[in-house]
């Protein structure tokens, strides 16, 4: 019987993360690794289950996935190594595999220092208090046992020639990459050598210290060089991608944005047409623009919380074939898995600009203008966060406004909307306003400051 108590900060609610050296290391890999064979093995009634596993390009990544493997072995499970990849590759053998788990090394868009571990079952993702039980098991301790084996096994052509066969565009595009140095370079090239176009990589090479610039889409900062690239290249479209591949980033032939709940409005038009009447789902933070673009084209909005662990559950309980974030993670349930792949949304994406004559900027024109804000993040312990949204929440209901408080508070008036919630990942929390004027957005920013100061915090 093996014991291990993880240090609390590990257990997230959508993976376990965090700072290798310090609140994470071996130790807490391999005692992952035994729960988990175990807590599979009970869920999915598996005596001898049958586990993938993968990891990005971090530094640390190799040693924790040998720690991890041993772990799972221990456990009597039989594990399936597919080696380096992106995320979604993870997700993608534990579908072509049949396997009853899996498990990604990741510290996915976090700083280079940090590391952790997203896991699913074969019924779906694993977070909230299902990792809150992994801890507890392990703490609890887990028995060892024997006939565990680990096998490698390359997937990376048959992911691509799977990526590949859901391109439906008409004609070549000419396309700027960025994968960042992070984990969906190997596979970026494959692809590319086989998507009809021009086609021209930016930081292809996986790097764990992430040289170039910080692998997070969402950061404007981040797409500079791609936007340079774009304007020197005369591109119609750029993409990047987050350390291990799972949002995506965009950038129109003008070098704009297109922001993840944009794409999913541009996504939703084109699903909607073989699926009448689907619902779709959009996060909280999603602009209400995309809600009413949905309904504009027949389809069932559905806002939902925010995190991609919840958005995969909620399109498994109502069927949804598409669903989406702000920040880049897009699901299509669509000839697809259900899984947030953004080298799939980008095969998506390319396929639909090209039907629609080469253009992004006339998708995304589609969309009327409004001004909003980006996400701004106010510093919170981890305690005070969600009390603070209770609080308001509270002064809020007493005072009769027109709030939903699926995930925080999000606040409808006749200047527009906005929305604080906690975040589920980091000691903030998060808030986001859209209105039809600049004064009108700035009464709404400044009914936020109001209800975190009567909460006593400055912002």
């Amino acid at each position: 019987m093996t014991s291990h108590r993880f240090d609390p900060t590990l257990l997230r609610e959508y993976d376990i993360r965090g700072v290798v050296g310090k609140t994470l290391n071996e130790k807490d890999a391999e005692a992952l690794g035994l729960a988990f064979a175990d807590y599979v093995r009970g869920q999915e009634k598996a005596p001898r289950p049958k586990i993938c596993v993968g990891f990005d390009g971090r530094l640390s990544s190799p040693l924790l996935e040998k720690a991890l493997v041993n772990g799972l072995t221990s456990a009597g499970a039989d594990v399936t190594c597919i080696g380096l990849g992106p995320t979604p590759m993870l997700y993608f053998a534990v579908k072509h595999e049949e396997a009853d788990g899996g498990i990604m090394i990741t510290g996915s868009h976090n700083p280079p220092d940090y590391n952790g571990f997203k896991m699913l079952l074969r019924g779906g993702p694993v977070y909230g208090a299902m990792i809150q039980e992994l801890g507890r098991m392990s703490a609890a301790g887990v028995a060892e046992q024997a006939g565990g084996t680990s096998r490698p096994l390359d997937m990376r052509e048959t992911y691509t020639a799977r990526l590949l066969r859901d391109y439906d565009g008409a004609a070549p595009l000419n396309v700027v990459w960025d994968a960042g140095n992070g984990a969906t370079g190997e596979i970026l090239r494959r692809l590319t050598d086989k998507l009809p176009g021009v086609h021209t990589l930016l930081f292809d090479a996986i790097d764990g210290t992430f040289p170039n610039h910080h692998p997070d889409p969402t950061v404007e900062e981040n797409l500079r060089d791609l936007r340079a690239a774009m304007k020197k290249n005369k591109a119609q479209i750029g993409i990047a991608f987050d350390g291990d591949g799972d949002r995506i980033g965009a950038l129109d032939e003008e070098g704009r944005v297109v922001a993840g709940d944009q794409l999913l409005s541009i996504y939703a038009s084109d699903v909607l047409k073989k699926n009448p009447g689907a619902t779709i789902i959009a996060d909280v933070k999603a602009s209400q623009t995309v809600f009413d673009a949905i309904a504009a084209v027949g389809g069932k909005p559905l806002m939902w919380k925010t995190g991609h662990s919840l958005l995969k559950a909620k399109m498994a309980e109502t069927g949804s074939p598409l669903a989406g974030e702000m920040s880049g993670h897009v699901f299509f349930a669509d000839r697809y898995y259900g899984f947030d792949d953004a080298l799939y949304a980008a095969v998506r994406l390319l396929g639909l600009v090209s039907r629609a004559g080469g253009s992004l900027a006339a998708l995304r024109d589609r969309l009327p203008e409004v001004h909003n804000t980006p996400e701004m993040r106010v510093p919170s312990s981890e305690e005070r966060k969600f009390k603070v949204i209770e609080e308001i929440r509270g002064r809020l209901s007493a005072a009769g406004a027109d709030v939903n408080a699926i995930d925080g508070v999000r606040v409808r008036s006749l200047s527009g909307w906005w929305l604080l919630r906690a975040s589920n990942t980091q000691d903030v929390m998060v808030a986001r306003a859209e209105a039809a004027s600049r004064d009108d957005l700035q009464k709404l920013v400044d009914e936020i400051k109001s209800q975190l100061k009567q909460s006593g915090i400055e912002f």
